[in-house]
Protein backbone atom coordinates (compact mmCIF):
# COMPACT_ATOMS: atom_id res chain seq x y z
CA UNK A 1 0.00 0.00 0.00
CA UNK A 2 3.00 2.33 -0.54
CA UNK A 3 3.49 2.97 3.21
CA UNK A 4 -0.06 4.25 3.50
CA UNK A 5 -0.35 4.04 7.26
CA UNK A 6 -2.16 1.89 9.80
CA UNK A 7 -5.76 2.55 8.74
CA UNK A 8 -5.20 2.07 5.00
CA UNK A 9 -3.27 -1.19 5.49
CA UNK A 10 -5.84 -2.49 7.99
CA UNK A 11 -8.72 -1.73 5.59
CA UNK A 12 -6.99 -3.64 2.79
CA UNK A 13 -6.13 -6.68 4.92
CA UNK A 14 -9.60 -7.05 6.47
CA UNK A 15 -11.08 -7.53 3.04
CA UNK A 16 -9.13 -10.82 2.82
CA UNK A 17 -8.16 -11.90 6.36
CA UNK A 18 -9.24 -11.62 9.97
CA UNK A 19 -6.18 -10.98 12.16
CA UNK A 20 -6.61 -10.51 15.94
CA UNK A 21 -5.27 -7.20 17.23
CA UNK A 22 -4.56 -6.16 13.65
CA UNK A 23 -3.70 -2.51 14.34
CA UNK A 24 -1.22 -3.49 17.06
CA UNK A 25 0.49 -5.92 14.67
CA UNK A 26 0.63 -3.34 11.86
CA UNK A 27 1.92 -0.65 14.22
CA UNK A 28 4.69 -2.94 15.48
CA UNK A 29 5.67 -3.67 11.89
CA UNK A 30 5.67 -0.02 10.85
CA UNK A 31 7.97 0.83 13.76
CA UNK A 32 10.65 -1.25 12.02
CA UNK A 33 10.06 0.27 8.58
CA UNK A 34 12.91 2.67 7.83
CA UNK A 35 10.99 4.44 5.05
CA UNK A 36 8.03 5.22 7.30
CA UNK A 37 10.33 6.36 10.07
CA UNK A 38 12.21 8.70 7.75
CA UNK A 39 9.12 10.44 6.39
CA UNK A 40 7.36 10.57 9.76
CA UNK A 41 10.50 11.67 11.57
CA UNK A 42 10.20 13.60 14.83
CA UNK A 43 13.39 14.90 16.38
CA UNK A 44 14.22 14.04 19.96
CA UNK A 45 13.91 16.49 22.83
CA UNK A 46 14.57 16.56 26.54
CA UNK A 47 13.22 18.73 29.34
CA UNK A 48 14.69 22.23 29.22
CA UNK A 49 17.79 22.42 31.40
CA UNK A 50 18.10 24.61 34.47
CA UNK A 51 19.62 28.03 34.08
CA UNK A 52 23.43 27.98 34.04
CA UNK A 53 25.30 29.34 37.03
CA UNK A 54 26.45 32.39 35.08
CA UNK A 55 22.83 33.56 34.67
CA UNK A 56 21.86 33.51 38.35
CA UNK A 57 25.00 34.60 40.24
CA UNK A 58 25.97 38.18 40.98
CA UNK A 59 29.16 39.27 39.25
CA UNK A 60 30.75 42.29 37.64
CA UNK A 61 29.20 43.23 34.31
CA UNK A 62 30.69 41.27 31.40
CA UNK A 63 32.77 39.09 33.71
CA UNK A 64 30.87 36.22 32.10
CA UNK A 65 29.67 37.03 28.60
CA UNK A 66 28.14 35.45 25.51
CA UNK A 67 29.47 36.24 22.06
CA UNK A 68 28.14 36.18 18.52
CA UNK A 69 28.84 37.64 15.08
CA UNK A 70 26.33 39.23 12.70
CA UNK A 71 26.52 40.52 9.15
CA UNK A 72 27.66 41.17 6.55
CA UNK A 73 26.74 44.83 6.08
CA UNK A 74 28.04 46.98 3.21
CA UNK A 75 30.65 49.53 4.37
CA UNK A 76 32.00 52.38 2.23
CA UNK A 77 35.76 52.63 1.94
CA UNK A 78 35.59 56.43 2.32
CA UNK A 79 33.15 59.32 2.12
CA UNK A 80 34.30 60.34 -1.36
CA UNK A 81 32.13 59.62 -4.39
CA UNK A 82 32.87 56.53 -6.45
CA UNK A 83 34.65 54.50 -3.77
CA UNK A 84 33.99 50.80 -3.50
CA UNK A 85 32.33 49.10 -0.57
CA UNK A 86 33.31 46.01 1.41
CA UNK A 87 31.65 43.65 3.87
CA UNK A 88 31.54 44.72 7.49
CA UNK A 89 30.36 42.86 10.59
CA UNK A 90 29.73 43.48 14.24
CA UNK A 91 30.46 41.35 17.31
CA UNK A 92 27.98 41.41 20.18
CA UNK A 93 29.03 40.65 23.76
CA UNK A 94 26.12 39.99 26.13
CA UNK A 95 26.55 39.95 29.92
CA UNK A 96 25.18 36.66 31.22
CA UNK A 97 23.90 38.18 34.49
CA UNK A 98 22.50 41.59 33.48
CA UNK A 99 21.86 41.14 29.71
CA UNK A 100 23.87 44.30 29.01
CA UNK A 101 25.29 44.38 25.47
CA UNK A 102 28.56 45.63 24.02
CA UNK A 103 28.88 46.09 20.24
CA UNK A 104 32.12 46.16 18.27
CA UNK A 105 32.33 46.96 14.56
CA UNK A 106 34.65 44.57 12.69
CA UNK A 107 35.97 44.96 9.16
CA UNK A 108 36.72 41.30 8.46
CA UNK A 109 35.59 37.82 9.41
CA UNK A 110 39.03 36.46 10.29
CA UNK A 111 40.66 35.61 13.60
CA UNK A 112 42.96 38.65 13.77
CA UNK A 113 40.08 41.09 13.39
CA UNK A 114 38.17 39.37 16.14
CA UNK A 115 41.19 39.37 18.48
CA UNK A 116 41.51 43.13 17.96
CA UNK A 117 37.80 43.57 18.80
CA UNK A 118 38.19 41.34 21.87
CA UNK A 119 41.11 43.46 23.10
CA UNK A 120 39.00 46.61 22.70
CA UNK A 121 36.18 44.92 24.61
CA UNK A 122 38.25 43.90 27.67
CA UNK A 123 40.04 47.27 27.66
CA UNK A 124 36.72 49.08 28.17
CA UNK A 125 34.68 46.49 30.08
CA UNK A 126 37.37 44.73 32.09
CA UNK A 127 38.65 41.15 31.93
CA UNK A 128 36.20 38.48 30.84
CA UNK A 129 36.61 35.32 32.92
CA UNK A 130 34.26 33.08 30.94
CA UNK A 131 33.23 33.55 27.33
CA UNK A 132 30.47 31.51 25.66
CA UNK A 133 29.92 31.21 21.91
CA UNK A 134 29.15 28.82 19.08
CA UNK A 135 31.83 27.03 17.11
CA UNK A 136 32.48 29.67 14.48
CA UNK A 137 35.81 29.15 12.73
CA UNK A 138 37.00 32.62 13.73
CA UNK A 139 36.13 31.95 17.39
CA UNK A 140 37.93 28.61 17.42
CA UNK A 141 40.93 30.27 15.79
CA UNK A 142 40.92 33.09 18.35
CA UNK A 143 40.79 30.58 21.19
CA UNK A 144 43.75 28.68 19.73
CA UNK A 145 45.70 31.94 19.33
CA UNK A 146 45.10 32.93 22.97
CA UNK A 147 46.16 29.48 24.13
CA UNK A 148 49.31 29.74 22.03
CA UNK A 149 50.15 33.10 23.60
CA UNK A 150 49.58 31.65 27.07
CA UNK A 151 52.04 28.82 26.33
CA UNK A 152 54.69 31.18 24.95
CA UNK A 153 57.71 31.11 27.25
CA UNK A 154 60.40 33.17 25.53
CA UNK A 155 61.19 36.78 24.72
CA UNK A 156 58.79 39.66 25.05
CA UNK A 157 55.66 37.51 25.39
CA UNK A 158 56.77 35.94 28.66
CA UNK A 159 55.79 38.86 30.90
CA UNK A 160 52.65 39.61 28.88
CA UNK A 161 51.45 36.01 29.06
CA UNK A 162 52.08 35.96 32.80
CA UNK A 163 49.74 38.95 33.13
CA UNK A 164 47.18 37.26 30.88
CA UNK A 165 47.22 34.14 33.02
CA UNK A 166 47.04 36.06 36.29
CA UNK A 167 44.62 38.86 35.39
CA UNK A 168 42.99 38.38 31.97
CA UNK A 169 42.85 34.62 31.50
CA UNK A 170 39.62 33.86 29.66
CA UNK A 171 38.04 30.42 29.67
CA UNK A 172 36.21 29.85 26.38
CA UNK A 173 33.13 27.63 26.34
CA UNK A 174 31.88 26.40 22.95
CA UNK A 175 28.37 25.15 22.30
CA UNK A 176 27.88 21.87 20.42
CA UNK A 177 27.79 22.22 16.62
CA UNK A 178 24.44 22.95 14.94
CA UNK A 179 22.79 24.04 18.19
CA UNK A 180 21.93 27.76 18.07
CA UNK A 181 19.28 27.26 20.79
CA UNK A 182 22.12 26.71 23.29
CA UNK A 183 22.96 30.41 22.83
CA UNK A 184 19.51 31.95 22.88
CA UNK A 185 20.70 34.88 25.02
CA UNK A 186 23.08 36.30 22.41
CA UNK A 187 20.97 35.15 19.46
CA UNK A 188 18.12 37.31 20.75
CA UNK A 189 20.63 40.13 21.20
CA UNK A 190 21.57 39.93 17.53
CA UNK A 191 17.88 40.04 16.61
CA UNK A 192 17.39 43.18 18.71
CA UNK A 193 20.40 44.93 17.14
CA UNK A 194 19.26 44.08 13.60
CA UNK A 195 15.78 45.37 14.44
CA UNK A 196 17.17 48.88 14.96
CA UNK A 197 20.01 48.63 12.44
CA UNK A 198 17.88 47.70 9.45
CA UNK A 199 15.42 50.49 10.15
CA UNK A 200 18.18 53.08 10.44
CA UNK A 201 20.46 51.90 7.64
CA UNK A 202 18.00 50.83 4.96
CA UNK A 203 19.76 51.01 1.59
CA UNK A 204 22.29 53.64 2.70
CA UNK A 205 26.03 53.02 2.83
CA UNK A 206 28.05 54.12 5.85
CA UNK A 207 31.74 54.45 6.42
CA UNK A 208 33.36 52.38 9.15
CA UNK A 209 33.39 55.40 11.47
CA UNK A 210 29.71 56.10 10.88
CA UNK A 211 28.86 52.41 11.32
CA UNK A 212 30.74 52.31 14.66
CA UNK A 213 28.89 55.41 15.87
CA UNK A 214 25.55 53.91 14.91
CA UNK A 215 26.37 50.70 16.79
CA UNK A 216 27.32 52.71 19.90
CA UNK A 217 23.94 54.47 19.82
CA UNK A 218 22.10 51.16 19.39
CA UNK A 219 24.12 49.76 22.30
CA UNK A 220 22.92 52.62 24.51
CA UNK A 221 19.30 51.99 23.47
CA UNK A 222 19.47 48.26 24.20
CA UNK A 223 21.14 48.85 27.56
CA UNK A 224 18.25 51.14 28.46
CA UNK A 225 15.52 48.57 27.84
CA UNK A 226 13.70 47.40 30.99
CA UNK A 227 14.53 43.98 32.41
CA UNK A 228 11.14 43.59 34.08
CA UNK A 229 7.60 44.60 33.06
CA UNK A 230 6.80 48.27 33.59
CA UNK A 231 4.24 49.27 36.19
CA UNK A 232 1.25 51.47 35.39
CA UNK A 233 2.36 54.18 37.80
CA UNK A 234 4.81 56.93 36.80
CA UNK A 235 7.99 56.09 38.69
CA UNK A 236 11.07 57.01 36.61
CA UNK A 237 13.50 55.54 39.15
CA UNK A 238 11.64 52.20 39.29
CA UNK A 239 12.82 51.01 35.87
CA UNK A 240 15.55 48.35 36.15
CA UNK A 241 17.83 48.38 33.07
CA UNK A 242 21.14 46.70 32.13
CA UNK A 243 22.82 50.12 32.15
CA UNK A 244 22.40 50.58 35.90
CA UNK A 245 25.44 48.48 36.94
CA UNK A 246 27.48 50.13 34.16
CA UNK A 247 26.84 53.86 34.69
CA UNK A 248 24.30 53.97 37.54
CA UNK A 249 21.36 55.03 35.38
CA UNK A 250 19.73 54.37 32.03
CA UNK A 251 21.90 55.11 28.99
CA UNK A 252 19.15 57.14 27.32
CA UNK A 253 17.83 59.73 29.79
CA UNK A 254 16.44 63.26 29.61
CA UNK A 255 19.05 65.88 30.50
CA UNK A 256 18.54 67.36 33.96
CA UNK A 257 19.89 70.61 35.44
CA UNK A 258 23.05 70.25 37.56
CA UNK A 259 22.70 69.94 41.31
CA UNK A 260 24.12 73.11 42.87
CA UNK A 261 22.53 73.06 46.30
CA UNK A 262 24.94 70.62 47.96
CA UNK A 263 28.56 69.75 47.46
CA UNK A 264 29.39 66.08 47.95
CA UNK A 265 32.74 65.05 49.31
CA UNK A 266 34.84 62.37 47.59
CA UNK A 267 33.89 59.82 50.22
CA UNK A 268 30.18 60.56 49.81
CA UNK A 269 30.44 60.25 46.04
CA UNK A 270 32.06 56.82 46.21
CA UNK A 271 29.53 55.71 48.80
CA UNK A 272 26.81 56.85 46.40
CA UNK A 273 28.30 54.71 43.62
CA UNK A 274 28.49 51.72 45.94
CA UNK A 275 24.92 52.32 47.06
CA UNK A 276 23.69 52.39 43.44
CA UNK A 277 25.48 49.12 42.67
CA UNK A 278 24.15 47.38 45.76
CA UNK A 279 20.64 48.63 45.08
CA UNK A 280 20.80 47.25 41.53
CA UNK A 281 21.79 43.75 42.63
CA UNK A 282 19.16 43.75 45.37
CA UNK A 283 16.45 44.62 42.84
CA UNK A 284 18.02 42.20 40.34
CA UNK A 285 17.48 39.36 42.82
CA UNK A 286 13.98 40.43 43.90
CA UNK A 287 12.46 41.51 40.57
CA UNK A 288 14.36 39.96 37.65
CA UNK A 289 15.92 36.67 38.77
CA UNK A 290 12.66 34.85 39.53
CA UNK A 291 11.32 35.70 36.05
CA UNK A 292 14.01 33.48 34.48
CA UNK A 293 12.65 30.29 36.04
CA UNK A 294 9.80 29.80 33.58
CA UNK A 295 10.28 27.12 30.90
CA UNK A 296 8.52 27.98 27.64
CA UNK A 297 8.90 24.57 25.98
CA UNK A 298 10.41 21.10 26.49
CA UNK A 299 8.57 20.71 29.80
CA UNK A 300 8.56 16.90 30.12
CA UNK A 301 11.35 14.43 30.78
CA UNK A 302 11.83 11.87 28.00
CA UNK A 303 13.93 8.74 27.78
CA UNK A 304 17.60 9.52 27.27
CA UNK A 305 19.41 8.42 24.13
CA UNK A 306 21.80 5.57 24.91
CA UNK A 307 25.04 4.32 23.43
CA UNK A 308 24.22 2.07 20.48
CA UNK A 309 20.95 3.74 19.46
CA UNK A 310 20.44 4.16 15.71
CA UNK A 311 19.45 7.71 14.72
CA UNK A 312 18.97 9.95 11.69
CA UNK A 313 20.88 13.24 11.57
CA UNK A 314 18.50 16.02 10.52
CA UNK A 315 19.79 18.18 7.70
CA UNK A 316 17.73 21.20 6.62
CA UNK A 317 19.33 21.15 3.16
CA UNK A 318 18.59 17.52 2.29
CA UNK A 319 15.18 15.80 2.05
CA UNK A 320 14.43 13.46 4.92
CA UNK A 321 14.91 10.39 2.70
CA UNK A 322 18.58 11.33 2.39
CA UNK A 323 19.32 12.12 6.04
CA UNK A 324 22.40 10.07 7.05
CA UNK A 325 22.16 7.16 9.44
CA UNK A 326 24.34 7.19 12.54
CA UNK A 327 24.97 5.28 15.74
CA UNK A 328 25.27 6.92 19.16
CA UNK A 329 28.78 6.23 20.48
CA UNK A 330 28.88 8.56 23.50
CA UNK A 331 26.40 10.53 25.59
CA UNK A 332 27.05 13.80 27.44
CA UNK A 333 24.55 14.16 30.31
CA UNK A 334 23.99 17.54 31.96
CA UNK A 335 24.12 18.36 35.62
CA UNK A 336 20.60 16.95 36.11
CA UNK A 337 21.50 13.62 34.46
CA UNK A 338 19.48 14.30 31.30
CA UNK A 339 21.18 13.83 27.92
CA UNK A 340 20.89 16.76 25.51
CA UNK A 341 24.08 16.25 23.49
CA UNK A 342 25.57 13.04 22.09
CA UNK A 343 28.44 11.93 19.90
CA UNK A 344 27.34 10.00 16.82
CA UNK A 345 29.33 7.99 14.28
CA UNK A 346 28.44 7.96 10.59
CA UNK A 347 30.09 6.50 7.54
CA UNK A 348 32.10 9.74 7.21
CA UNK A 349 33.26 10.14 10.82
CA UNK A 350 32.21 11.01 14.36
CA UNK A 351 30.37 14.23 15.26
CA UNK A 352 28.97 15.90 18.37
CA UNK A 353 25.32 16.87 17.89
CA UNK A 354 22.38 18.05 20.04
CA UNK A 355 19.48 15.62 20.33
CA UNK A 356 17.09 18.13 18.70
CA UNK A 357 18.93 17.40 15.44
CA UNK A 358 18.49 13.60 15.78
CA UNK A 359 15.61 11.25 15.01
CA UNK A 360 15.68 8.00 16.97
CA UNK A 361 15.07 4.90 14.83
CA UNK A 362 16.11 1.74 16.65
CA UNK A 363 17.28 1.16 20.20
CA UNK A 364 20.55 -0.63 20.67
CA UNK A 365 18.83 -3.71 22.15
CA UNK A 366 17.13 -4.36 18.80
CA UNK A 367 20.23 -3.94 16.62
Amino acid sequence: MFHGGIHLIATHLRQLYWIPRLKVVINARLRRCIVCLRYGAETAFQRMADLPTARVNQCRSFEEAGLNYAGPFPIKASRHRGNYSYKGYFAIFVCMATKAVHLEAISSYDTKSFLAAFRRFISRRGPCRHLYSDRGTNFVGADAELRRLHRQEAGFYKSICAQLRDKHNTTWHFNPPSSPHFGGLWESGVKSVKYHLKRMVGDDLFTFEEFSTLLAQIEAILNSRPLTPLSDTFEPDAVLTPAHPLIGESSVVIAEPPITGKKLSSLERWQRVTQITQAFWERWCNEYLHSLQKRNKWLNVTKNLCVGDIVLIKDEVLPCARWPLARVTEVHPGGDGLVRTVTVKTAKGAYKRPIVKLVKLVEHEEV
